[in-house]
């Protein structure tokens, strides 16, 4: 029978006490803990936390933990929270163009069961693939965005998103900039795959650029979406190496290759709850 779990995530100004007051809160409770990670950021002077514990056995009612726990520690040590719980599974959208290689990734681990995920919704702007999600029998919804009506189509993948229960969203290169009123409806709950490491190389032909100067390595950055372009929370970032033996197709193959991995271990972060972010960065729990 699997265990009843909750995960809390924090941060607040650094001060003595506060790993004592969180274990103590989960033990006087009967809660028994699991995991637990702690990092303090000696220039912003501020302490970061995630602890997973088992509360098959704890004294508070799990819908009055959040509230218990907000009004005799999270107000006295001017903590910011977030709690989770295992038994929900989250629901995550992915919005795709043309190309498949992100979009294959994650739906062959999806359908292994590495997540704890559900994904009721493919969205694209193209009809390209729709044979990839009728194969995994998920639906598959094509919104064509043009500049005239982009206000009237995000209004309809927002319905859908909200039809469907959606949680987060996975951009799987999908070719279409959010505009700002959507990426706030979903503050660090859209996760994008940049094929660079970033800041370098934007543009529409990013490899043909690499090989033009010449550069000796290539990488790839997942990020979560503001209304900054391509400047969100980095989650994860990977490189390889290259040489003027490689073309520019070997470029892109290797590129795509590593926009694969970087995303799926992004969305992994963000599934397992061990992302925390705090102003533009992100810490990453273990």
């Amino acid at each position: 029978m699997k265990d009843s779990r909750a995960t809390i995530l924090i941060y607040s100004p650094d001060q003595p006490g506060l790993v004592a007051a969180v274990t103590d809160f989960i033990c006087v409770n009967g809660g028994n803990i699991i995991q637990l990670e702690q990092h303090v950021d000696k220039q912003e002077d501020i302490f970061f936390m995630r602890v997973e514990w088992d509360i098959t056995k704890f004294l508070i009612p799990k819908d009055k933990i959040g509230e218990y726990f907000q009004t005799m520690y999270a107000n006295k040590f001017e903590m910011t929270f977030r709690l989770y719980f295992n038994d929900y599974t989250p629901k995550m959208a992915v919005f795709v163009s043309k190309m498949s290689h992100c979009l294959f990734d994650i739906l062959a681990r999806y359908t292994a069961g590495e997540w704890n995920v559900e994904i009721p919704l493919i969205i694209s702007n193209h009809e390209d693939l729709r044979w990839v999600a009728e194969r995994f029998g998920i639906e598959y919804q094509v919104i064509k965005i043009t500049k005239e009506n982009k206000d009237e189509m995000e209004a309809k993948q927002k319905a859908l998103l909200k039809e469907k229960g959606v949680d987060f969203i996975v951009l799987a290169r999908y070719m279409q900039i959010l505009t700002d009123e959507f990426i706030k409806e979903y503050p660090n709950k859209i996760i994008n795959i940049h094929h660079s490491f970033l800041p370098a190389f934007v543009g529409a032909k990013p490899y043909h650029a690499a090989y033009e100067r010449g550069v000796k390595i290539i990488g790839a950055t997942s990020h979560y979406v503001t209304t900054e372009l391509d400047a969100g929370p980095i989650i994860e970032q990977d490189i390889t190496r290259i040489s003027h033996r490689d073309s520019i197709s070997d470029l892109v193959r290797k590129g795509q290759d590593l926009e694969k991995i970087v995303l799926s271990h992004g969305i992994e972060y963000h599934i397992n709850r061990r992302v925390l972010v705090y102003k533009n960065k992100t810490i990453l729990f273990s």
